[in-house]
């Protein structure tokens, strides 16, 4: 009992942090920045097809973010950012090194393995994933 307890508290508070640096994200690519400085952003930094990737990355940022939030379809929304964040890391930011003030890849691995993580384990009991009884993730764990 007290290990699922600490599961799903644990799965509750990822999900609110990830989420909320997700929609934070999200929106900066599409309200803050603009997206045609997005896509100009992306072509800088030699992302492929940038018109299409930086949308791309915006909206799967900023609706599985919201989606991890609430906890729902959580495996989903958290594969579809952990895909985002490989894509950063491969991309972008693996050759500038480790850390984030070098452009570096260390903010999109934090984010992406906690992504996989949530994907993995789902978002718990304290979801709307969990109201429905579909807290768990693609990996199934005893209750």
């Amino acid at each position: 009992m007290r290990s699922t307890l600490f599961r799903d508290l644990a799965l509750l508070i990822a999900r609110i942090g990830l989420g909320v640096v997700f929609i934070a994200h999200g929106w900066q690519k599409f309200f803050d920045d603009g997206v045609r400085a997005t896509q100009d952003g992306f072509a800088e930094m030699g992302v492929p097809l940038p018109e299409i990737s930086a949308v791309a990355a915006a909206t799967i940022e900023l609706v599985s973010g919201f989606a991890l939030l609430v906890g729902v379809l959580t495996p989903l929304a958290g594969t579809l950012l952990f895909l985002d964040m490989l894509g950063a890391l491969m991309l972008v930011h693996v050759s500038n090194g480790v850390f984030v003030a070098d452009g570096g890849f260390e903010l999109a691995v934090a984010l992406g393995v906690g992504s996989l993580l949530v994907a993995a384990f789902g978002g718990g009991r304290v979801s709307v994933d969990g109201l429905f009884g579909r807290g768990a993730g693609w990996v199934k764990t005893p209750a």
